[in-house]
């Protein structure tokens, strides 16, 4: 995935609808190639086989994205998450616009979905405990929680095999190996090994907190947005790898 997001991502959008003009498209793309898999999963949550499920994304993908795609924005509802999931719905309950959206996407998609690794990814759903809905909600936090790992490891790419060591104490899961293991195995103290994660916490958090701040349009949403990120992956939290 690409470098992260300005936090006026969303903003950006918004801006845009309520001027009239198109200078959000390329910010709405941007976010809509990054969050695509929430809605592939809700599609397959909802019955459809992965061919299928594959169709109907990218033709909804083509639809408000080659239409009037800032028509339906509500700048009311500040969630980009909110947004892309009501669109869906209304995509997918217009049998018409949706098969022409389908033909006139086919072809020419305008995303790159990867189907194989959709499919990895959707194969981890608890799909028998939760609702398609609820299946959205938790793989858009965890996407946000992926972008912000990646991001983390971009920044600490001098040295990748402690960053590999340690990341598995920064997303609240209890790691399975003792600091003082880690320390022996990268030649480090076990206080050099605390301060290294407390430092990459920090950082996480801050990076995790810029990557919701992306989606939304009050800065004041942030941390209730954060809060309901933390509820929907728990309890079948997969942490970012």
């Amino acid at each position: 995935m690409g470098a992260g997001f300005p936090t006026t991502q969303w903003s950006v959008v918004l801006a845009a609808r309520a001027s009239g003009g198109t200078s959000g498209r390329e910010a709405l793309e941007a976010l809509c190639n990054a969050y695509w898999y929430p809605l592939y999963a809700y599609v397959r949550g909802r019955g459809h086989d992965p061919e299928t499920a594959r169709d109907l994304t990218q033709g909804f993908f083509a639809d408000l994205l080659e239409r009037d795609f800032l028509r339906p924005v509500d700048p009311a509802k500040g969630r980009f998450r909110a947004f892309l999931l009501a669109s869906l719905k209304n995509f997918l309950g217009h049998e018409r616009e949706r098969a022409h959206a389908l033909k006139r996407g086919g072809g020419a998609p305008t995303l790159s979905l990867d189907e194989e690794e959709a499919e990895r990814r959707f194969g981890r759903e608890p799909v028998d405990k939760l609702t398609p809905e609820q299946i959205f909600e938790r793989r858009w936090g965890l996407t946000i929680m992926e972008r912000a790992m990646e991001r983390l490891a971009r920044a600490s790419s001098s040295r990748p095999e402690q960053f590999d060591r340690l990341r598995g104490y920064l997303t609240g899961a209890e790691p399975s190996v003792a600091y003082r293991q880690v320390a022996a195995d990268l030649g480090l103290a076990e206080g050099a090994v605390k301060t290294a994660v407390h430092r990459l916490r920090q950082d996480y958090g801050r990076i995790l907190r810029e990557e919701i701040a992306a989606t939304i349009a009050d800065p004041g949403e942030l941390d209730d947005e954060l809060r309901h990120l933390l509820t929907v992956i728990r309890p079948w939290q997969d942490p970012p790898t």
